[in-house]
């Protein structure tokens, strides 16, 4: 008699020879995708996305079925984390308005952005990283890193997105009260592009929202799971993120799961038929 498994010995080389079902080598085939979906995702996709992915290679399955076969590989999506934010809100900026009024809806791209700094700890030190995001597609359309938190930083972001735009458009730009953004060479800047500048309230988080998701979502999927040694590792770090992986690839709920990229394309292409 087999001791551990409690059996005669005949039985369990009898089960041995068993033919695999075809239900496990269907989930055989499965999970090969799916490590590959997972791969492809920098090991931040959960069941939900993955499911997306195999969804449009015309791998219809149970939504539970992909979670079942990821939890068994033991393949696990970034988890999410909340912070309160610190302060409450606060007065109204003298020289910008606030525009947007935490309506960050819009129905074409161009229309109005939203621009932000934040931090990344390396061993050299804060590596700062201001970006410009277009509301429409939520595409990080201009971004810089910098070793100090200077206007020429926000400056050097906002020209690499004024390209989409035309002398004759007119965008609504938003950010919080931080002194750079209320520069003299920033708000000249603006001024010479027909940008229209936007304040959030003092303190008050939520004004600014969106920016604030992408950066937590930033440090989510990439900088918590990485210690960078240099501010160039992490630069190229975050050039890998933001260009080959969030624009072109990472799905979001907003954009009813495509990328920011694929949804400025359906509506281009859309606006070309009409």
């Amino acid at each position: 008699m087999c001791t551990v498994l409690k059996v005669h010995h005949s039985g369990y080389y009898k089960w041995l020879k068993q033919p695999i079902s075809k239900r496990e080598e269907e989930n055989k085939k499965l999970l090969t995708t799916i490590k590959s979906a997972y791969k492809d995702s920098n090991g931040i996709y959960g069941y939900r996305n993955i499911h997306k992915d195999l969804k449009e290679l015309n791998i219809h399955i149970n939504k539970k079925r992909v979670a079942r076969l990821m939890s068994t590989a033991k393949l696990y999506g970034v988890g999410t984390y909340k912070r309160k934010p610190k302060s409450q809100a606060g007065s109204l900026h003298k020289a910008h308005p606030n525009h947007l009024h935490q309506c960050f809806i819009t129905t074409s791209p161009n229309d109005t952005w939203v621009s932000d700094i934040t931090y990344i700890r390396t061993h050299e030190g804060w590596l700062f990283l201001a970006t410009v995001i277009d509301l429409f597609s939520r595409k990080i359309i201009g971004w810089a890193t910098g070793h100090r938190q200077t206007t020429p930083l926000i400056v050097k972001a906002l020209k690499n997105a004024v390209g989409r735009i035309d002398s004759t458009s007119k965008v609504i730009l938003h950010s919080d009260q931080g002194s750079q953004y209320s520069s003299y060479e920033y708000v000249q800047y603006a001024k010479q592009h027909n940008i229209i500048l936007s304040m959030s309230r003092r303190g008050n988080c939520y004004d600014n929202a969106v920016a604030e998701s992408f950066f937590k979502t930033l440090k989510k999927e990439l900088v918590r799971k990485n210690i960078f040694t240099t501010r160039i590792e992490a630069k190229d770090k975050i050039f890998e993120y933001i260009e080959m992986f969030y624009n072109s690839k990472r799905r979001h709920s907003y954009l009813g799961y495509i990328s920011p990229n694929e949804f400025e394309k359906r509506y281009n292409k859309n606006v070309k038929k009409t």
